[in-house]
């Protein structure tokens, strides 16, 4: 169908006009013989289903519109995220007193071949890259947190903190 047909379809459902137009002379290019179109008493039901169509998708499109500029239910507040600022009545270490860490103290380290690994039995002696006296590395977790002194207290090995690595805001003083 061409432009005008369709224009003369749609006037025609409209009841504008008063009959069917006169069809536009044909094109210089390549003449076709135009055969005047029959009177059209009732729009086909493909013209109706795109008028209705249409004007569906136009009252989805003004309800989408209303719902956008319609107020939200609650505005956004910055407090909601803050929170009330009250601290919790038990803010204290007694939360954290039975959270289990891993503590690894480090006399230190060396490099060895898997040879020189197999060949080690009791009484072996690994030598490693600290000098006796030297502060050791203190562990949690993975973490350095302190170097220390390697101490004997009543036959027993121990560790007296001389340094502690990391944030201040977790090691202060008391």
């Amino acid at each position: 169908m061409t432009p005008e047909e369709i224009e003369e379809l749609l006037q025609a459902s409209k009841g504008g006009g008063a009959g069917p137009a006169k069809p536009a002379p044909p094109k210089a290019v390549a003449p076709v013989p135009i055969a005047e179109p029959e009177p059209i008493s009732e729009p086909p039901r493909s013209v109706e289903r795109t008028e209705s169509k249409a004007a569906k998708l136009l009252e989805e499109a003004e309800s989408a519109l209303n719902q956008i500029d319609a107020p939200t239910a609650r505005p956004f507040e910055l407090e909601d995220l803050i929170g009330s600022g009250v601290p919790p009545e038990k803010c204290s270490i007694d939360l954290l007193r039975d959270v289990d860490l891993d503590l690894k103290i480090e006399l230190g380290r060396t490099h060895m071949i898997l040879e020189d690994v197999l060949k080690l039995r009791k009484g072996s002696v690994v030598t490693l890259y600290k000098l006796a006296g030297d502060p050791v590395d203190l562990y949690v977790n993975g973490r350095i947190v302190a170097r220390g002194e390697v101490l004997v207290l009543n036959d027993n090995f121990c560790v007296r903190i001389a340094e502690l690595v990391g944030s201040d805001a977790i090691f202060r003083d008391s």
